[in-house]
């Protein structure tokens, strides 16, 4: 329960939007090993982020009764099992990005930074809702990207609407 995989669950339709928006606008054609890497990708980063957004959170959610009983504060894992679980998350989707093309792979960091940095914006500013959406946002591209090695105009807008979608739910979320 430190990662939740219905939140993965979430997230994985806007990664399938650009691969098969890639597939249904361009003349690539399926490859099984493209998209389990690119489904691959997507868990690594969301388990990556919510492992670490649980590791930095820790001693703020011990004093929230809504979260203490989360794996941390509760003492089912220790803060540094969580730190360890979210590199070797981090290294197995910067693998993953690796085998499947050096545009991905020269992105990948670019991806870590937004998806593990929304756990830092939440100490400053109350616009983090829209660097989680941003997180977001960024999956349509990316699978996109993994099969097309190129960018294009049309995962772009679609990651726009991911953007205020999720950013708008996570700001009626954080309401409660």
């Amino acid at each position: 329960s430190l990662v939740l995989f219905a939140h993965t669950i979430f997230a994985l339709p806007f990664a399938c939007i650009g691969f098969f928006l890639a597939l249904n606008t361009t003349s690539y054609s399926f490859n099984w090993l493209s998209f389990v890497l690119m489904l691959a990708c997507m868990v690594f980063a969301r388990n990556a982020a919510m492992a670490f957004n649980r590791y930095l959170d820790h001693s703020i959610d011990a004093k929230n009764p809504r979260t203490a009983t989360r794996d941390i504060p509760a003492g089912r894992i220790k803060p540094q099992e969580a730190l360890v679980f979210t590199v070797l998350n981090s290294a197995l989707f910067i693998t993953s990005t690796y085998f499947i093309n050096p545009l991905c792979l020269a992105l990948s960091p670019i991806a870590l930074l937004v998806v593990l940095g929304y756990s830092y914006t939440k100490r400053f500013t109350p616009l983090c809702h829209l660097i989680l959406g941003l997180g977001l946002s960024l999956a349509p591209i990316g699978a996109y990207i993994a099969l097309t090695e190129k960018f294009s105009v049309l995962p772009v807008l679609f990651s726009i609407v991911v953007f205020f979608w999720s950013s708008g739910f996570d700001i009626i979320y954080a309401l409660q």
